[in-house]
């Protein structure tokens, strides 16, 4: 990307436009609202929002939305984080007016029909369902559950089948109306065409949305005591998630954590879990370190799936590891080849247009300004190995929370 724009207008909504050298238009809308915001006895509003917000506007018929990229050979979809929901399109270059004109009508005109919305919740019910089903997925939404236990991070992203069964064409509405305004919203469009044209055309047809934001209301959850707790759903394996608290999303040390993470049980296969646990052990085949950072708090995470009686053998491996990361400092070349690795995959993983693009609108909600994946690269280059160590100290002193899922 080239030629990058960042522009605020008068109503507070963000804009980032960018020129690519490919031949698609990418553009979307990030909402700084997610399931965190779904309200006392409303679980699942801000994904039920995500779905229904194709079903209609004022101005067009929920036909007539899914019809508006498709027919040019386009794609419009949405997801939804505990924090954000996002809407985006993609399409070919030329169409950056027909996108970026649909993303602003819905957000400022979606109707919700109560015919259409009674049918998706039929849709989102069966979503629920395949998830619970799923016990790879539900540990993590469980974990949750336990984890961040009385805030609105504990509950899940998808809600449950009651909370969903209650939820209305008209609490989509007011959550569009409160929650979709311009100082929460931030839009993006990249495409081969002139960044300065893609930004006239968004503020032609966002600028003039005029709805007042209102603060969000996130408590800070308060770290409760571990747990260790077993669930037998008549699985064949143990799925199994490990967690220690972490900190917000703009912490600093978040570039020690994120090499951590890949050292200890990134994606490669020469991570310290994936080597102990699959190649010399052959106990699993899938384990994994994953970072989950909020705007307040955050957490490191280790899953594994393996046969039951073998969970606590896996436990320990993690556990050593863990030990051996805080007790003793990795060698210049270990801890350069470490540093190295991670800032290569994070190049390549940047090399996928639509998700820098999303990543324009991503690190300016979060950040206020455009931090990319090179910009994490060159953070991550400049630790040191005692940064490492530090971190490492710190996760090992930590208490541990486990669940399992058989």
């Amino acid at each position: 990307m080239t030629d990058l724009i960042v522009h605020t207008c008068p109503n507070g909504l963000r804009i980032a436009t960018a020129r690519s050298d490919g031949n698609v238009v990418y553009s979307g809308v990030l909402v700084n609202a997610g399931s965190r915001e779904d309200g006392e006895g409303r679980d699942g509003l801000a994904h039920f929002v995500e779905h229904t917000i194709f079903k209609g506007t004022s101005r067009r018929r929920g036909w007539q939305v899914s019809n508006r990229m498709e027919l040019v050979g386009g794609e419009l979809n949405a997801y939804t984080t505990k924090e954000n929901i996002m809407v985006y399109t993609n399409a070919p270059s030329g169409h950056e007016e027909r996108a970026l004109e649909l993303l602003a009508d819905l957000m400022a005109n979606a109707s919700f029909p109560e015919a259409e919305t009674e049918r998706e919740r039929g849709v989102i019910t069966e979503e629920i369902q395949s998830y619970r089903d799923n016990a790879s997925y539900a540990v993590f939404d469980e974990f949750d559950e336990l984890f961040y236990a009385g805030s609105s991070l504990a509950h899940n992203i998808l809600g449950y089948t009651d909370s969903v069964n209650r939820l209305t064409g008209e609490d989509a509405s007011r959550f569009l109306r409160s929650r979709f305004t311009p100082a929460d919203m931030t839009v993006y469009c990249v495409s081969p065409c002139d960044p300065a044209r893609s930004l006239r055309i968004a503020e032609k047809h966002f600028g003039r949305l005029d709805r007042h934001s209102t603060p969000l209301a996130r408590t800070t959850p308060t770290p409760g005591e571990a747990f260790d707790e077993t669930r037998h759903r008549d699985n064949h394996q143990a799925n199994t998630l490990l967690g220690v608290p972490a900190f917000a999303a703009c912490d600093p040390r978040r570039y020690a954590l994120f090499l951590y993470s890949a050292i200890l049980g990134g994606p490669s296969m020469n991570s310290r879990l994936n080597r102990e646990m699959r190649e010399r052990s052959g106990l699993v085949y899938t384990v994994e370190s994953n970072v989950s950072l909020y705007s307040d708090t955050g957490a490191l995470q280790i899953y594994f799936g393996t046969d039951p009686g073998k969970v606590e053998r896996c436990t320990r491996i993690v556990r050593r590891e863990i030990d051996r990361l805080a007790q003793t400092t990795m060698t210049e070349r270990m801890f350069a080849q470490a540093r190295q690795q991670l800032c290569g995959q994070l190049l390549v993983s940047g090399d996928n247009r639509e998700s820098c693009a999303m990543s324009l609108a991503k690190s300016l909600m979060r950040h206020g300004r455009i931090l990319d994946n090179r910009h994490t690269a060159d953070m991550i280059m400049a630790l040191s190995a005692t940064d490492l160590r530090d971190m490492a100290e710190t996760i090992a002193a930590l208490p541990m929370s486990r669940l399992t899922i058989i």
